[in-house]
């Protein structure tokens, strides 16, 4: 019997290989008749059909700014939210929109984020996983949670016909979390950019769990990427700010700020306000129809004086000792900078509607 068993669990194995495979040259062929061979085809696709986007976790305090966004520039937007309670309540938010629809739908389940973006041409995934308390509650396992709620959604968007492109939100910390080897090197070989990113041992010897998690899902979605033929492109945002942050976004904020004191010292702590944040995945959406691609790091300001890093701290109602050093450190360093001249330069050149900044049509 064991010898039937050890037979059986390697067929299955190799079915699922094979499922994969499969799956992954059916996405490199469907983009292919959906991007090089389009004008092929007998019926046209209906622009109005390019304009269907899906937002996972539509109600946190990102997605909303992103929702809102899109629907002014045009987009009809389907929102993903975790519990079906949810649905009829911001169903109610809406009054009589019809370029909003909400759907429920487990970032656990493949087949439910399927269902949920059929029909669409575009996903944002903008999800990230609970930090239930405050600086230290973020586990290793929320990491890896985080990284497989991410590879379900980047299969889910593989097997859906209609979707071509998928905007993933990741985040700064997948980048600045380098080892301090050379100290001699030159301040231009420490610029921090699209191109770099952080060290994956280094996030686990720290046990900086929430970068763990964002590095890792990028990681698992890039490659998922290659492997499909799904066109991809990555925001590494930094700490996200706006109206009452603190306590719209209080979870992903606190989990940020681990390693806050080694940020500012570095010169890597740095904020973004909500609505650019929210702009910068519109514009880079907006760009993948033509050669936009790859990551894009998004920040509007470098935390580097202490006037700077007291007013974050009152903002955020916690002690600024959260981000300075009691004492003096023993070596000195010198900082790395930030770059995100990849994105400035896409939205430089991306003719945008221009909008007003307060102006909320969601939530």
């Amino acid at each position: 019997m064991g010898v039937v068993f050890r037979a059986e669990e390697t067929l299955v194995l190799e079915l699922e290989q094979l499922r994969r495979k499969l799956v992954a040259c059916g996405g490199i062929q469907r983009r292919k008749d959906g991007d090089e061979y389009r004008n092929l085809k007998s019926k046209p696709i209906d622009d109005a059909e390019e304009k269907i986007v899906c937002v996972t976790s539509g109600a946190s305090f990102l997605g909303a700014a992103l929702v809102n966004e899109l629907l002014l520039h045009g987009y009809s937007v389907r929102v993903i939210v975790d519990n079906p309670e949810d649905v009829s309540k911001l169903e109610e938010t809406m009054s009589n929109r019809h370029d909003v629809t909400v759907v429920a739908a487990k970032l656990t389940d493949v087949e439910s984020l399927v269902e949920a973006f059929d029909g669409c041409r575009g996903v944002f995934h903008t999800s990230s996983s609970i930090d239930p308390s405050g600086l230290s509650g973020y586990t290793k396992i929320m990491s890896e949670v985080e990284m497989k709620t991410t590879e379900n959604v980047m299969e889910a968007c593989t097997r859906t016909e209609t979707v071509r492109n998928c905007v993933l939100t990741s985040s700064l910390l997948a980048c600045i979390w380098q080892d301090q080897a050379g100290e001699s090197e030159s301040e231009t070989s420490r610029v921090v950019d699209h191109g770099c990113w952080s060290s994956l041992q280094l996030c686990q010897d720290k046990k900086l769990w929430y970068a763990l998690g964002k590095l890792k899902s990028e990681k698992v979605a890039w490659r998922m990427a290659q492997e499909s033929g799904l066109k991809l492109a990555t925001i590494c945002s930094a700490l996200i700010t706006g109206p009452n942050f603190h306590r719209r976004n209080s979870t992903p904020t606190m989990a940020y700020l681990k390693g806050a004191r080694e940020m500012y010292a570095n010169g890597v702590l740095a904020t973004v306000e909500v609505t650019k944040l929210a702009k910068a995945h519109v514009c880079v959406y907006e760009g993948m129809k033509e050669n936009a691609s790859g990551r894009y790091i998004c920040f509007d300001r470098v935390i580097s004086t202490v006037g700077e890093a007291e007013k974050l701290a009152a903002e955020m109602a916690v002690p600024v000792t959260t981000m300075l050093q009691t004492t003096p450190p023993t070596h000195s360093s010198i900082p790395f900078q930030l770059s995100n001249k990849k994105l400035s330069h896409l939205m430089s050149r991306t003719d945008l509607p221009r909008t007003c900044l307060n102006e909320s049509i969601f939530l």
